[in-house]
């Protein structure tokens, strides 16, 4: 710890140096505006007689990087006159244009460019790539947008900051890896999830599927999560606040301040959620008033409250001599959740809670052209201390009215008062070499260590053993890429060797967690391989298709449980996996202004040693055990239709047939779950979307949307459909979700409200274990954003 915060320390000194004479490049930046001051997005700047160029987004702002020296500015869009400007530009500076309309030009000729987003949806892999701009001003947790993009599904437990499941193309839980800016996203502590980071940081998320690039360095199996965060050339502020149902507040706080002087930028950002959770559950038992009989009835939940925090301050330079970008952080994370259930919602809680607190440090460096041009690194090195502790005291067994009998035993584990802890240090190391040997031919080699540790003690449990585990993986990973035929095509060949080291010291419950068979330090070595391709017909036709042979070592959580609702099983075996992707897509242009894409995709999933939750129901608790093999196929397909920027359609639909390939039980007889799909678990699901901007409405630069969506899944079996009888067994209810909302802009999108109203039909919705989710929900949100 000492030496690690000692090189932090080094590294610091240098963000005080003032910038280098000679530089390899600048950032030429600024607003592109009409003559009214109504900001301009998408508009070409470009550098004439170049290849250089950009787009300005929906605020206008461009940044472009460009080598030092002479050169001419051009700036152009479709309806307004060319402007050229000439200037010699030595160091970063801001440049601010004004562009005159052109009726006959607009008339004539359109321009079509494309985003970040639509460059990686026309890549080599299948992947999903959103776009949080757009919808920032009325998003309030990314797995709101997330669990409306084809083929993937949010399963949440409860309400806010409950436990969510995110499958993508029938594989989920911890087959799908998380990162930000390409480091786990881990590295913020156990607390921080897609559902309380503040979306005010993000620019867009990648959602890889089945086959995930070896430059993330990761196991993955089903794909993977990577959020790219905002990247802004000038100081700006950008903050909102949002009050809604069931006691539920969200803040977020997100600014950079540059030092003009010596270049130093400093990025400060908070993000605070807290909710009561208080909503209505539906047609559950619960005792009458006189306590002696059990009736059914719509008692508000009772013990289920959540508070996150998450502060950041990075702090760093671009644009050196010596490096294009060193940042140096520190951040704290916070989180405190009453428990108001176990796995299923029949086992009801009403003291028990979980709190859990992060600190990081970590230190990123990226420097282009290092040794010869188009040779780049990234180097990244972060250090989490996560502390998690479960408290769990009281002799009670609860009921849905809130009221208690005194029992024998705790509420979650059944056995002695407890007071958990876990503390579990996590270190990251991330190294990529980036080489472009030309425009046609790429060669990139990623390594990433990654360990964490599991000290783990209580406070209050006499029968429970303390231990230190530790878990470490090195992932190391090397990409050839191809652009052939005037970029018509592009392949790209990777391999990935794993090393998966444990140090397993835990000895209690071992007929349970498997401690007897797995003793102190083991090391097992895998390898793993893959390829896309994507190739371009005539418009608005192209075909990708991709393959990995995948490998996904377990994670921490799997291997040791997490103190409360999830049993250790230390015996688990890795998963692997024959991944296949195929996918047809374009895009069709009728008329000016009209855009119409589609994209229609087939996978197949092949898994060994395949882990799934098993439930205990009595006890209400997991633990993740190794099914031999599953099975998944299946298809999907999107259309989205967008006219001149104001009208936006969108509708998506997933089918995913996964089935158990266990022919014959340990004793040699046949399994009857053999060829059963796999339970509790959406196989059909579809959303729907519309919105429609009104400009200058009451206010000149002013916005209005409204919009509304749907999500629909299809009724599924809680458990194997070989068990009971078909038409009384338990299962998860179709569900349809109707959402609506209204957003208003003004003073250039300085200031915007959004109201929106979600599950506006109160349906009875269920998610993972048929544990409900709220019902009618009202939302509020104001963002400002000054930049």
């Amino acid at each position: 710890m000492c030496s690690f915060i000692r090189t932090l320390l080094f590294l610091a000194s240098w963000l005080c140096l003032p910038p280098a004479m000679s530089q390899n490049s600048v950032v030429v930046s600024g607003v592109v505006a009409d003559k009214q001051g109504n900001p301009l997005p998408f508009v070409t700047v470009s550098v004439e007689h170049t290849t250089t160029g950009t787009y300005t987004d929906e605020r206008g702002i461009y940044s472009l990087r460009v080598h030092p020296g002479e050169m001419t500015l051009v700036v152009s869009a479709v309806g307004y006159k060319t402007l050229k400007r000439s200037s010699v530009i030595r160091q970063n500076e801001t440049q601010d244009f004004v562009l005159e309309e052109d009726a006959i030009l607009l008339k004539s000729v359109e321009v079509y460019g494309k985003s970040q987003t639509q460059k990686m949806r026309e890549s080599a892999l299948a992947l999903n790539a959103l776009d949080v701009k757009p919808v920032i001003n009325s998003l309030n947790s990314l797995n709101d947008l997330v669990s409306r993009s084809t083929g993937i599904n949010v399963r949440e437990e409860g309400g806010v900051g409950s436990d969510f499941d995110l499958s993508i193309n029938g594989l989920s839980g911890n087959s799908v890896r998380y990162f930000l800016d390409g480091v786990p996203l881990d590295s913020k502590g156990s607390g921080v999830t897609l559902a309380n980071l503040p979306v005010n940081i993000i620019d867009r998320v990648e959602i890889y599927k089945g086959v995930v690039p070896a430059s993330l360095g990761t196991d993955a199996l089903g794909g993977a999560v990577n959020i790219v965060t905002k990247t802004e050339q000038r100081n700006y502020l950008d903050a909102s606040y949002s009050i809604a149902s069931y006691h539920t507040h969200r803040a977020d706080l997100n600014a950079q301040l540059t030092e003009r002087h010596t270049g130093l930028i400093v990025r400060p950002t908070i993000g605070v959620n807290y909710s009561k959770n208080d909503y209505r559950m539906k047609d559950v038992q619960m005792r009458d008033e006189t306590g002696d009989n059990f009736v059914y009835g719509n008692p508000k939940r009772f013990h289920d409250a959540y508070f996150s925090l998450l502060a950041q301050i990075e702090a760093g330079v671009k644009n050196r001599s010596w490096a294009d970008e060193l940042f140096l952080s520190a951040s704290y994370s916070k989180t405190d959740k009453e428990l108001q259930t176990g796995s299923v919602q029949t086992k009801v809680y009403g003291a028990a809670e979980r709190n859990a607190e992060s600190w990081n440090l970590s230190a990123r460096y990226r420097k282009r052209n290092l040794f010869v041009k188009g040779m780049d690194l990234n180097l990244a090195l972060s250090q989490t201390f996560d502390h998690s502790v479960t408290l769990d005291t009281a002799y009670r067994k609860y009921y849905w009215d809130g009221d208690y009998i005194v029992s024998q035993r705790n509420e979650i584990r059944g056995s002695e008062r407890s007071i958990r802890h876990y503390k579990r240090p996590l270190t990251i190391v991330r190294a990529n070499m980036d080489y472009h040997l030309n425009s046609r031919h790429g060669f990139n080699l990623n390594y990433q260590a990654n360990r964490t540790g599991n000290n783990r003690y209580d406070d209050l449990d006499r029968t429970f053993a303390p231990s230190n585990d530790a878990v470490t993986k090195h992932i190391l990973g090397l990409t050839y890429s191809q652009s052939l035929f005037d970029e018509r095509m592009q392949n790209v060949f990777f391999v990935k060797d794993y090393v998966n080291h444990t140090d397993i010291r835990q000895t209690d419950q071992s007929s349970v967690t498997g401690s007897d068979k797995v003793q102190g330090s083991v090391t097992k070595n895998h390898v793993g391989y893959g390829a896309g391709m994507r190739y371009k017909f005539l418009e608005p036709m192209a075909v990708k298709v991709s393959y990995e042979r995948s490998v996904r070592l377990p994670i921490a959580r799997e291997l040791l449980g997490n103190g409360t609702t999830v049993y250790a099983n230390v015996a688990l075996e890795p998963e692997k996996s024959h991944n296949a992707n195929l996918t047809l897509f374009g895009t069709y242009r009728p008329a000016a202004g009209h855009t119409l894409s589609y994209e229609a995709s087939g996978f197949l999933r092949y898994v060994d040693n395949y882990i799934q939750t098993s439930i205990i129901e009595k006890e209400g608790m997991l633990q993740y055990v190794n099914a031999p093999a599953v099975h998944i196929k299946g298809g999907e397909g999107e259309v989205r239709y967008d006219w001149d920027n104001r009208l936006q359609v969108t509708a998506n639909v997933s089918c995913q047939d996964a089935r158990d390939q266990q022919e014959y039980k340990e004793d040699g007889k046949p399994s009857a779950t053999y060829q059963n799909r796999v339970p509790n678990r959406p196989w059909l699901y579809g959303s729907a979307g519309a919105n429609y901007t009104f400009r200058h409405l009451l206010l000149p630069g002013s916005r209005l949307t409204i919009g509304c969506s749907f999500q629909w899944v299809h009724w599924y079996f809680l458990t194997w459909e070989a068990y009971g009888n078909r038409d009384t067994k338990a299962r998860i209810p179709s569900q349809h979700v109707c959402n609506a909302d209204v957003v208003y802009s003004w003073g250039n999108g300085r200031y915007n409200l959004a109201l929106e109203c979600n599950n506006f039909l109160d349906e009875t919705v269920y998610d993972n274990y048929k544990l409900q989710k709220p019902g009618r929900t009202f939302v509020t949100k104001f963002r400002l954003f000054i930049n």
